[in-house]
């Protein structure tokens, strides 16, 4: 366990309920290497407040779509001598990367609306034709 008495530990139910997610997901996070808890000695896990923050980054990044490889080389994993220039730059170019697949999907569902809008509107037209021909017979 970490030696500073005022910094704050969490068990595994405490982060799993503060950000409703399963305890399991946290320890496939641990398994993946994203999050390292320390061990008490019974073996159990005691998250710190950057375990805590890193977790939070973790569940915005999946909330965000990005891989856990993306979010792992955001948040300074892959590369144990990456330094926070490096991780901000990594960072930037995924966040960019993702606006620019999120605007072209908004301009994919803009001209699939439009389409839609258009095939509405000509079977309504043919609609009211095949009403108007019916109440003439």
């Amino acid at each position: 366990m970490k030696s500073d008495p005022k910094e704050k530990f969490y068990s595994i139910s405490d982060l799993a309920s503060e950000f409703e997610i399963s305890p399991r997901s946290i320890r496939f996070y641990e398994e993946k290497g994203l999050i390292s808890p320390s061990r008490t000695g019974g073996n159990q896990r005691i998250y710190d407040k950057r375990d805590r923050a890193r977790l939070k980054l973790i569940l915005r990044g999946k909330r965000f779509g990005y891989s856990l490889e993306e979010i792992a080389e955001m948040i300074g994993m892959t590369d144990a001598e990456i330094g926070e220039v490096d991780q901000i730059e990594a960072s930037l170019a995924y966040g960019e990367k993702k606006l620019r697949e999120i605007r072209d999907r908004i301009e994919e569902l803009r001209f699939l609306e439009r389409d839609l809008v258009s095939v509405k509107h000509k079977l309504l037209k043919r609609l009211d034709e095949l009403e108007r021909e019916g109440t003439e017979k």
